[in-house]
């Protein structure tokens, strides 16, 4: 069994800082779970593309308010708290923040911990793990 707290995972090398959000990867690759969860603060007025070429991610918002634009059909969806996207199809998207948005995320397959979005807004399929 693993147990671990939000709190502890945010004042480690678990937490994640980028431009517009910042991932703390509460379980990952090496917890041997087939995927890996994290909770991730979108920084409010920020746009993020993303193109997750390698990973599959579910998304299910905390709170906050903000909306996804899938860039394939020009569709923009609300996001707010109770809300889940699924991506299911390596979509490519904007992820806007209307306020700043808590999101729980999961993701296959699951990261290592260090993964930050290159110029493409993908993740790398492999990168440096996280120490316990």
């Amino acid at each position: 069994m693993i147990v671990r707290t939000l709190e502890e995972c945010r004042n480690s090398e678990r937490r994640v800082d980028a431009e517009t959000w910042n991932s703390v990867r509460m379980s990952l690759k090496n917890d041997g779970m087939g995927f890996s969860f994290h909770i991730t603060t979108i920084y409010a007025g920020t746009e993020t593309p993303i193109h997750y070429k390698n990973h599959l991610e579910t998304v299910y918002c905390i709170s906050g308010e903000g909306s996804i634009l899938d860039k394939a059909t020009g569709i923009e969806h609300d996001i707010k708290p109770g809300t889940i996207y699924i991506l299911d199809q390596h979509d490519d998207h904007i992820l806007k923040a209307g306020s700043e948005l808590q999101l729980a995320c999961a993701f296959n397959p699951p990261l290592n911990g260090k993964e930050t979005h290159g110029p493409d807004g993908a993740y790398p399929l492999e990168a440096d793990e996280v120490a316990e």
